[in-house]
């Protein structure tokens, strides 16, 4: 039997909560397996519950999704998050992406783009809007002039790094290269450190913009 994917719904709004419990029940391999009302209520239940996905509102009570996305991201940073708001102000939904969420989804989109992106981030992609990413990788001079300098990054860093922006996990990069997950967590920890970026999401969207990527790509197909 197949594993189901367990998530966690974060919204100030109960219609809300009630409404994607019930597009997402209707689904055979998602599991609702809770709803927090704020970012507070969010960490304490991943903690407890250990979420697959975790769809975060960015505007709540007590402490926002975006503050909430950082502080779960700190304590477990494989945690995979997916921004779903009405709100569509540039600077509050690039905040929670550069936080490290996964992907954003409107709650205008219909049911279907919500699943599908569900499932994308589960499967280790990033879902963003083409406006997003763009902004994201013209905000900081890491992301929009630096080009992944190939001498800086190891051999086995190259090879992390491109499995991942392929969307494999930690635990899937471990099984490729045959090392241990905790090995691939410190190869990303050091190219973010030598890039200069803040996670791991940063390091996907400049890897696949930059001639290091490109180039690994074009020597593959030869």
């Amino acid at each position: 039997m197949e594993t189901k994917i367990k998530v966690l719904i974060v919204d100030d709004h109960p219609l809300v909560r009630e409404g994607l419990r019930a597009v997402l029940s209707a689904e055979d391999d998602l599991d609702v397996v809770g709803e927090a009302e704020n970012g507070s209520s969010a960490i304490r239940q991943c903690a407890s519950l250990q979420p697959d996905i975790i769809l975060m509102d960015l505007l709540m009570p007590e402490m926002n999704g975006g503050e909430a996305t950082r502080v779960i991201l700190m304590a477990t940073p494989e945690q995979k998050i997916i921004i779903l708001t009405s709100v569509d102000d540039i600077d509050i939904l690039r905040a929670a992406i550069k936080a490290g969420a996964l992907g954003y989804v409107s709650k205008n989109a219909p049911p279907s783009e919500l699943i599908e992106a569900i499932h994308a981030v589960h499967g280790g992609s990033i879902v963003l809007p083409s406006q997003i990413a763009r902004t994201l990788l013209h905000d900081a001079p890491a992301l929009s002039s630096q080009v992944v300098p190939v001498d800086a990054i190891t051999a086995r860093e190259q090879e992390v790094l491109e499995l991942i922006c392929k969307g494999l996990s930690n635990a899937e990069v471990a099984r490729e290269l045959l090392i241990s997950p905790r090995t691939v967590s410190v190869h990303v920890s050091r190219m973010l450190d030598k890039l200069r970026l803040d996670n791991r999401t940063q390091l996907v969207l400049h890897a696949i913009n930059t001639e290091f990527f490109h180039g690994r790509q074009s020597n593959s197909e030869k």
